[in-house]
């Protein structure tokens, strides 16, 4: 048929453009103002039903879908003879009067039918039968035509990360952007990707948090930072991990992590208004209300809640003994630090359907935040967790210079026993802090997991238009 058109000289993909005066859905919602008016409009062919001398087609657009009246004599007969030639997925521009047909259905009555690009594929399945997750991952384009539901997730995820702009500009804050390739992976535990750079002959790192460079420009005088971007973990994949997703970190001076939590929650209340239109909302069948104040339970109050064991009363060893005989295999020597969020990360996430904040982790899993002026084997740190899902991270920063050179030092220990994920000694970061960090309060939230909240998505990789795939054999 592409050739055909070619020979005829009517080559689709010589046009370069159309007038669109009107989407769908403003037909639609505007349709007592536009009654009997001419508009244009551009779109996918999506069904067809060829009568004799008229027929009726689906025009589907940015926003949704609307009926089409095509008759021959008010597009002539040529035109009408091309139309009933046009297929399934073809792009179509057609100027048009509005109206209702008998039965009170709004639609439109082409006047002229202009075929923009020909598809030279078949939708699967008569196009509504994409639900092949595999394929509708692998060929999103085709997953966004066949399921409008779909396109609707990443309409919402924009809605959701324009907010969180929204709101962090109205409180001051200032978006900058830090490098992603580094000489150092630092800022979080975990594997990175390594690549090289071919001018300089030095390996370089995909970074795994933006946390050190905007900590850099909290010492050099910015009061309130933060950065929207995509970070890069070379682990698992799972229905919540990928190899590359986005976050957002913000830092803000001379407040504590106590500040964070409210942050948190006006960023996730006033995103679920915006694109759930309430506070109550159910996700993957489980009804949560994400009203404030949220729950706030400190990491001992949850291993006691939900395991009955007390590691502010009890002896380490015979804390240890319990969490083996549950199941864990920690060594006679585990630290107390370590024993507790060992048993927490193993007992206690899966029973927490929040909305909760996680408060004052140990200081072994926690080498950039802040030691509580109370208990120096804990820090002034959370997590908060939705769903049993941890949903984002939070300090009181390190801004002691000394004391973050000894837990670079025991990170690197620890690397050197064989934690991969174990973070480098960042001297450069060090350097900084000896220049003076005020007292700062830093958060970090994962977005995809937020959008996976709000949009009711089971995994990631509905919420990633493209997700990370294995490569198919060619």
């Amino acid at each position: 048929k592409l050739r055909d058109l070619q020979a005829e000289g009517n080559d689709p993909f010589v046009i370069t453009k159309c007038d669109v005066t009107h989407h769908s859905a403003d037909i639609k919602a505007d349709f007592d103002n536009l009654d009997g008016k001419e508009v244009s409009v551009a779109g996918r062919l999506m069904s067809k039903r060829i009568m004799g001398k008229a027929s009726f087609c689906n025009v589907q657009d940015l926003k949704g879908s609307i009926q089409s009246y095509v008759a021959r004599d008010c597009i002539g007969e040529d035109e009408y003879k091309a139309f009933k030639k046009m297929d399934i997925c073809d792009v179509l521009n057609i100027k048009v009067t509005v109206f209702k047909t008998k039965t009170g259905e709004i639609s439109i009555h082409a006047t002229q039918v202009v075929l923009l690009s020909k598809s030279l594929q078949v939708l699967p399945e008569k196009f509504h039968g994409l639900r092949d997750p595999e394929l509708r991952f692998r060929q999103r384009y085709v997953d966004l035509i066949a399921n409008p539901e779909v396109k609707e997730v990443f309409v919402k995820r924009s809605k959701i990360i324009s907010t969180i702009r929204e709101v962090l500009d109205k409180k001051g804050f200032i978006e900058v952007e830090t490098p992603v390739l580094n000489t150092l992976a630092g800022g979080a535990n975990a594997r990175p990707f390594i690549t090289h750079h071919n001018t300089l002959d030095i390996d370089m790192y995909m970074r795994i948090a933006t946390e050190l460079h905007l900590k850099r420009c909290i010492v050099g005088g910015f009061e309130k930072v933060y950065e929207i971007g995509r970070q890069f973990r070379n682990e698992g994949m799972d229905t919540k991990h990928n190899p590359e997703f986005t976050t957002i970190e913000l830092y803000q001076a001379y407040v504590d992590y106590n500040e964070m939590m409210n942050i948190t929650e006006e960023l996730y209340t006033t995103a679920a208004e915006r694109v759930c239109g309430g506070l109550d909302i159910v996700y993957q069948g489980t009804p949560l209300s994400l009203k404030t104040p949220w729950e706030r339970l400190t990491m001992v109050e949850a291993v006691r809640k939900y395991t009955g064991l007390d590691f502010d009363n009890q002896p380490l060893e015979e804390l240890i003994a319990a969490g083996n005989k549950m199941g864990l295999d920690m060594p006679s020597d585990t630290s107390w630090g370590h024993a507790l969020y060992n048993i927490f990360d193993a007992f206690v996430e899966e029973k927490l359907t929040g909305p909760v904040f996680i408060t004052d982790y140990p200081v072994e899993v926690s080498p950039l935040a802040k030691k509580k002026p109370s208990d120096p084997r804990l820090t002034e740190r959370f997590e908060f967790f939705i769903c049993a899902s941890e949903g984002g991270n939070a300090f009181s920063e390190l801004n002691d210079p000394l004391d973050q050179r000894s837990r670079f030092e025991q990170q690197m220990l620890a690397k050197a026993k064989g934690d991969e994920e174990a973070q480098p000694y960042d001297e450069d970061f060090c350097t900084a802090l000896e220049y003076g960090m005020p007292p700062t309060g830093g958060l970090g939230i994962g977005i995809d997991r937020m959008v996976m909240l709000l949009t009711d998505a089971a995994s990631i990789r509905d919420v990633l238009l493209f997700p990370t795939m294995k490569p198919k054999k060619q």
